[in-house]
C-alpha cells in the first residue's frame, strides 16, 4: 500500500490511539513493535525507561515515540510500517484487551481499516490511471514506429521504382517492375500472391501471372507491361482469357505505354461479365509522388469501370 511509504497524519494519530488499547501492558507494546520488526535500537531507550521506572512513560508515549521513528525512516522502514499496519487491520481477538478498552479498540481498528481502504482505493485508481497512461503512450509510440517503418518502406519502394527508368535492359526492367509494384501492393495490405507460373504436367508452363490482389473480398489478377508502344488488342487478350477462365476474379492491367482504342473497347465489352481495369504507369508515379492510398485509388478505378462501363479512366488527382 502506498500509504505505508509514509503514514499520513490522520493514520498516524489513529495508530497512536489504537495500539495502546490492543496491548494491555507496556512490555506487550514493546513486544508488538519487536514482532513487527522494529529495530532494537529504536526500542532501546524506551525499553530502558520501562525497565528502570515504568511510571516515567505510558503506553501512548511509547507508541508515539516508536511510530515517529519508523515513520521517518524512509525506504529503510517501509517493511516495518507495512507490518505494523497489517497487524492492526488484521487484529481480530480483542479478548486480551482490557474490558473497558475492547469496544473502543474495535471501533478504532474499524476506522483504521476504513482509512486504509479509502487510501488504497485512491492508490489503485492512481495506479490504474498511470497504467492507462503508460498503455496509451506505448500505443502511441507503436503507431509512430509503424508510421516510421511504413514511411521507410515506402521510400525504399519509391527509390526502387525510379531506378527502373535508367535501366536499358527492357526484359530485366519488366521483371523488376513486377517486383516493385508487388512490394507496393504488399505495403498497402492488398497483395495475395506475387508473380507465379501455372504449369500442367503434359504441357509445362501454360500461363504466367504477375500478381494477385484482393479488394473488398474480390480477387484481381494483375498484369504489368513496360513496352515501347501502347498495348493493343493482341496484348490485352491473354489477360482477358486468364480472368475469364477463373470464376470469381477480375483483372487489372498496368501499362507503361498506355492502350490503343481497340484494346480499351475489348475490355469495355468484357465488363458485361468481368471487372476489368486498365491503369497507366504514370498513375502509379503520381501515387508515389502524392503519397496517395493505393487501395483507394484502385477502388475508384473499379467503381468507374463498373458504374460507368469505363475500363480505362485516368486518375491523376
Amino acid at each position: 500500500m502506498e500509504i505505508t511509504f509514509h503514514y499520513p497524519p490522520e493514520l498516524l494519530e489513529l495508530l497512536i490511539k489504537t495500539i495502546p488499547l490492543l496491548c494491555p501492558s507496556k512490555p506487550s507494546v514493546l513486544l508488538f513493535f519487536q514482532g513487527a520488526g522494529v529495530d532494537s535500537e529504536d526500542l532501546q531507550d524506551v525499553r530502558k525507561r520501562v525497565k528502570e521506572n515504568k511510571d516515567s512513560i505510558n503506553k501512548y508515549e511509547i507508541v508515539r515515540t516508536v511510530l515517529a521513528r519508523v515513520n521517518s525512516a524512509g525506504e529503510k522502514g517501509l517493511g516495518v510500517r507495512r507490518e505494523i499496519l497489517k497487524r492492526v487491520v488484521e487484529f481480530e481477538d480483542f479478548s486480551a484487551c482490557w474490558p473497558d478498552d475492547q469496544l473502543k479498540a474495535k471501533g478504532l481498528v474499524a476506522e483504521i481499516r476504513r482509512v486504509v481502504d479509502v487510501k488504497d482505493s485512491f492508490t489503485r485508481m492512481k495506479q490504474a490511471k498511470e497504467e492507462e497512461g503508460k498503455k496509451h503512450q506505448a500505443e502511441h509510440e507503436a503507431r509512430i514506429q509503424s508510421i516510421r517503418k511504413g514511411q521507410e518502406e515506402f521510400d525504399a519502394i519509391k527509390k526502387d521504382f525510379y531506378s527502373l527508368f535508367s535501366m536499358k535492359d527492357a526484359n530485366k526492367r519488366g521483371i523488376l517492375l513486377e517486383t516493385v509494384l508487388n512490394k507496393l501492393f504488399k505495403a498497402n495490405g492488398i497483395l495475395i500472391r506475387e508473380a507465379f507460373r501455372r504449369s500442367e504436367e503434359a504441357i509445362g508452363v501454360v500461363e504466367q501471372i504477375d500478381g494477385v490482389i484482393e479488394i473488398d473480398g474480390y480477387l484481381y489478377l494483375v498484369e504489368m507491361k513496360w513496352w515501347k508502344d501502347p498495348l493493343g488488342k493482341s496484348e490485352v487478350a491473354p489477360h482477358l482469357v486468364r480472368i475469364f477462365n477463373r470464376g470469381h476474379a477480375g483483372g487489372i492491367l498496368i501499362s507503361a505505354s498506355g492502350f490503343t482504342e481497340p484494346a480499351i473497347l475489348d475490355c469495355k465489352e468484357a465488363l458485361t461479365q468481368k471487372i476489368v481495369v486498365l491503369c497507366e504507369l504514370q498513375e502509379f508515379i503520381h501515387l508515389l509522388e502524392s503519397r496517395s492510398n493505393l487501395k483507394d485509388f484502385l477502388k475508384s478505378k473499379i467503381n468507374i469501370a463498373v458504374m460507368e462501363k469505363k475500363p480505362f479512366a485516368r486518375i491523376l488527382s
